[in-house]
This record gives C-alpha cells, sequence and structure tokens, in this order.
C-alpha cells in the first residue's frame, strides 16, 4: 500500500496530467529512485532535474513534447514540500469502504489491455468487481436519443453477449449505453459502466438506479478524482478508457457528429476490433454506422457476427468456463422491458396529436415494425393501436409497409 500511496499522491499533484505522470514515474524508475523518495525528501527531485544537461534528460522521456514547463516544476516542488497524507485522505477513506478499490498503473490488477492505449490512465477508482476488467469485454456504445428499434436491438445484443459470457461495457449514458447494461443485467450477466464524474457522484443523475444495480452486479469505474463533476472535457478520456478495456466496439447508432464515433476512431487506434449495425437510409442515426462500415469497420446483422469474431481472438481464451450459446434467437426475458424508460420526444409532442397518439408515435421510427412489436414496445392494447395507427396515418405521420408493418413517414 506504501508505494500506492505515493502514485496516488502524484496523481493529485496540480498541473501533471496523465502524461506527465508517466514522464515523471519512467524518469524516477531510469534514476532507481522509488516515487515515496521524492516525498519523503522534497528536494530530491529538484536535485535530480537541477542542471541543465539533466533536464534534458527528463526531456528525453516526454517524446519531445514540453511537458515539464519551468512554471510546472516549480508548482510541483511546492507541492512535494507541503505534501501530506490529509491530500489523498478522502481517497484513502473511500477505499476502506466495502468493494470500493483504488488501482495505480503499476498494481498488477491494472486491467492488461488498458495498458496497450497510448496513455492509460494512472489511476482508476473501482466501485464493484473489480476482477471484472481484466475479463473479455465488448464496448457498446451509441446515441443519447436512439430510436425505438435502436434501443431495442441494445438491449438485445446486450442480452445475448451476455449469455455468450462477455463482459459489457458502456458508459452509462442516457439512451444506448443504458439499453446495453440493462440488457447484460437481465441476462444475469456482468457489465462495466465507465464513468465521466467522480465515483462519489451519477451522472446522469436519473441513471442512479441503474448505477447502483451495476455496482452490486458488475462495476463501475473512473479515472477522475471524487468529487469531479461532469464537465466536457470529461467525456473523451472516459471513451478512450471504454474502447481500451475492450477488445472490441459496437456501435448501434449514431449521427456523424456524435461521441459514439470518437470511441469508434479511438478503439481503432487502439488496434481493436470496431463493429457496426447498419440501418435504414432515412434514419440519420444510421449515418454514423455507414460511415464506419465504409472506413474498415465490421458489418454486423446478428449477435453472433461478433461473438465469431472475438472468438478468433487471442485473448477470447478468457472466455473459457463461461456458459456457452445455446439459443439461435436473442433472448428478451420479461423481467426489464428496453422501453422501460423511453421519453415521448418532443418532435412528437403537439402538432394536433392526442397524448396516446404521441404516446404510440414515440416508439415508431424509420425501420418497419409490426402492430404486434408496437404492442411489446408500447404496452397498448392490440385493438386501440389499430385505431390511432390509421389516425396517424391519415394525419401523414406514418405510412404503411407490405407486410402488415409501419413506419414513419
Amino acid at each position: 500500500m506504501e508505494g500506492s500511496k505515493y502514485f496516488l499522491a502524484l496523481f493529485h499533484a496540480p498541473g501533471i496530467g496523465h502524461k506527465l505522470f508517466h514522464v515523471i514515474c519512467n524518469f524516477l524508475n531510469y534514476k532507481q529512485v522509488e516515487i515515496s523518495e521524492i516525498f519523503k525528501s522534497p528536494d530530491l527531485f529538484n536535485q535530480l532535474i537541477s542542471d541543465q544537461d539533466k533536464n534534458k534528460e527528463l526531456e528525453s522521456f516526454c517524446n519531445g513534447i514540453r511537458l515539464l514547463t519551468e512554471k510546472k516544476v516549480q508548482q510541483f516542488n511546492r507541492y512535494l514540500k507541503t505534501y501530506n497524507d490529509s491530500l489523498i485522505e478522502k481517497d484513502l477513506l473511500w477505499q476502506d469502504e466495502g468493494n470500493q478499490n483504488i488501482l495505480s498503473y503499476y498494481d498488477n490488477d491494472y486491467p492488461e489491455l488498458l495498458k496497450q492505449i497510448d496513455v492509460p490512465p494512472p489511476i482508476l477508482y473501482v466501485l464493484g468487481e473489480q476482477q471484472l476488467l481484466s475479463r473479455v469485454q465488448l464496448a457498446m456504445v451509441g446515441s443519447r436519443n436512439p430510436t425505438p428499434s435502436g434501443k431495442e436491438i441494445a438491449f438485445n445484443f446486450a442480452h445475448y453477449l451476455a449469455q455468450a459470457g462477455m463482459v459489457i461495457t458502456s458508459g452509462l449514458a442516457l439512451g444506448i449505453d443504458a439499453a446495453s447494461h440493462q440488457g447484460c443485467l437481465a441476462a444475469s450477466g456482468k457489465t462495466i459502466a465507465v464513468a465521466g464524474t467522480g465515483l462519489d457522484r451519477v451522472y446522469p443523475a436519473k441513471h442512479r438506479d441503474l448505477a447502483h444495480d451495476i455496482a452490486n452486479r458488475g462495476a463501475i469505474v473512473s479515472c477522475f478524482p471524487l468529487e469531479t463533476g461532469p464537465t466536457r472535457g470529461n467525456f473523451p478520456k472516459r471513451n478512450q478508457i471504454i474502447s481500451g478495456l475492450s477488445v472490441g466496439t459496437l456501435v448501434v447508432e449514431a449521427a456523424l457528429q456524435s461521441g459514439s464515433l470518437i470511441t469508434a476512431r479511438l478503439a481503432m487506434e487502439q488496434g481493436r476490433e470496431v463493429f457496426a449495425i447498419p440501418g435504414s437510409i432515412n434514419n440519420p442515426l444510421a449515418k454514423g454506422c455507414h460511415a464506419l462500415i465504409r472506413q474498415g469497420a465490421k458489418l454486423v446483422e446478428t449477435a453472433d457476427d461478433i461473438v465469431e469474431e472475438i472468438i478468433n481472438l487471442s485473448v477470447a481464451s478468457q472466455l473459457s468456463n463461461e456458459p456457452g450459446i445455446e439459443t439461435e434467437e436473442i433472448a428478451k426475458p420479461e423481467t426489464v422491458h428496453p422501453f422501460s424508460e423511453t421519453n415521448i420526444e418532443n418532435k412528437t409532442k403537439g402538432h394536433g396529436l392526442s397524448e396516446q397518439q404521441q404516446q404510440l408515435l414515440a416508439f415508431i421510427d424509420t425501420s418497419p415494425v409490426s402492430i404486434d412489436q408496437l404492442a411489446e414496445r408500447s404496452h397498448i392494447a392490440i385493438k386501440d393501436i389499430t385505431s390511432l395507427v390509421l389516425l396517424l396515418e391519415l394525419q401523414g405521420k406514418i405510412q404503411s409497409l407490405p407486410g402488415g408493418k409501419i413506419c414513419r413517414s
């Protein structure tokens, strides 16, 4: 614990980002100096870089980038001289509580796949089953405002893949992320949520119950200190961890300008598999997936397409002793419905529609859907759906298709 404490202390040093954390640790290792020594002897670090030649030696660990400026050196030296354990006391107290752990990059339990990315997070806060971080994971990401069919696909794929023994990793966001976590949990599988905040808070707040379930039956992970709130700059780092922990990333629905495509691009840069589910050319949330497929992502039509690819990867040996796939169709449990939290879209409000028409229209998108599927999604009686569909069609909101299916106009 002694070494881990000082890695945590370095992590909290002002001006020391993820890159500079690794630079300093690598430099100290090169000098054969334990990290605890610079905290116990505050002048030691300054001595190591006191003359110009030695300072250039340190800069060589920065790959030509001047990360440790004179201002940061002075700031870091002040931190070393004034440091005491009270500065990390909240973290240490948090870690003392049950099922909560703090991992440094140099701990044996730090996930190997995450070590392979460009700048691994120096510290991981883990709430739940820490060992899941080293299991075979598939990242599932997509739109925060998915179509009803997109949300259903995410739920079903996650459910099926969880039964195959995969851990489903996502970002706890609204939409596809939440449906992926829920589908996995409904299959009694294991899921990991990567947070964009400190683990003493939940974002978005409406997912507090979902986060509680994940912490009890999976794990929540963050690279951010406690008390860190949600800011725009946090989410690229969160996305890097989502793809970095996983052997592959599945994009269910995504617009051309979306955070999901950033996660997919990071996965490609990390040398991981990227999968994308195609959709209707009339669906703007399919355009991001189509763009990924043109860039080399694997087109996915069934969950088995993913299973076959993952099994071919060398890391898939970790799937041994996990339950196999025995069904040909994706199971949909009755305990959790993928549309249990669907909000009526703003664009369905008003325009002369009754409340029940608005409610039904929220479950219809550009993908063809049958009356039976609508009844299952909306929990509206089929006899009522039939009349509502007729009214919506007369108002030009939807159109009939061959085979008794309908879709949005």
